[in-house]
């Protein structure tokens, strides 16, 4: 591929390692604070991130445990909420951080004048003081899942994106780290860099045209240097 229009990236996972360090955190706490005796260890969470959506797992969870689907689907609601309260003060408190190699990235792709955006499905309320946080204005259009619902693996967050930003999709490269993030990118149009991480890395991420172990790895490194060759001087 030549040199990109533009690069997006997804957040969870993806830019900060947020799911098991934060979003775990968060709905275990959650957990607590209501009186529940459920715990999610690291393995358990691994398990359920393949349901898109955190309201999503929860109603799952509980209806495993027997609780009636309308029931379930109110208790979700109700601590999903409480939820992303608790994971904006883990956010605030600095316990999600940048993975290893990503403003290293960041700050080529802004040498060489690179738009950078962002599609998640994550919501506003904890992606954007994230966002602020840890990258400071580093991304010129953000999407979230507060504005398109839709979750991935469809495409819909990644074509509002191109809507809004009018970059051609053949020449727009999304990063992502899990199989419904790669095919949500593949269905918009867009070429996909995969880097996965300790959640992922059994994901089919076969339709992403590198899958790379993080952002640290020399294959993802070069791949963009290949695109993007960084200031001479």
């Amino acid at each position: 591929m030549g040199r990109p229009a533009a690069v997006v990236f997804d957040v969870d996972g993806t830019l900060v390692d947020s799911e098991r360090d934060g979003h775990r955190v968060a709905f275990n706490a959650a957990f607590e604070e209501a009186g529940l005796g459920d715990r999610w260890d690291v393995p358990t969470y691994g398990k359920l991130l393949h349901i898109a959506g955190g309201a999503k797992r929860l109603a799952f969870w509980f209806e495993k445990a027997g609780v009636p689907a309308g029931d379930a689907r109110c208790l979700a609601e109700r601590l999903h909420a409480r939820k992303t309260e608790i994971m904006r003060d883990l956010i605030e408190a600095g316990k999600v951080q940048a993975r290893p190699g990503v403003h290293r990235l960041l700050d080529e792709l802004d040498a060489a004048g690179v738009p950078m955006h962002v599609a998640t499905t994550g919501t506003r309320a904890w992606v954007e003081p994230l966002l602020d946080r840890v990258f400071g204005p580093r991304f010129q259009t953000v999407v979230t899942g507060t504005e398109v619902p839709e979750l991935k693996p469809s495409p819909a967050v990644y074509l509002e994106v191109l809507r809004r930003t009018g970059c051609p999709a053949d020449r727009t490269v999304a990063v992502e780290d899990s199989q419904n993030g790669v095919r949500a990118a593949v269905a918009a149009g867009l070429c996909c860099v995969a880097a996965q991480n300790d959640y992922t890395q059994d994901d089919d991420l076969s339709g992403a045209a590198l899958v790379a172990d993080g952002f640290e790895d020399p294959a993802l490194v070069a791949w963009f240097r290949r695109c993007i060759p960084p200031p001479q001087g």
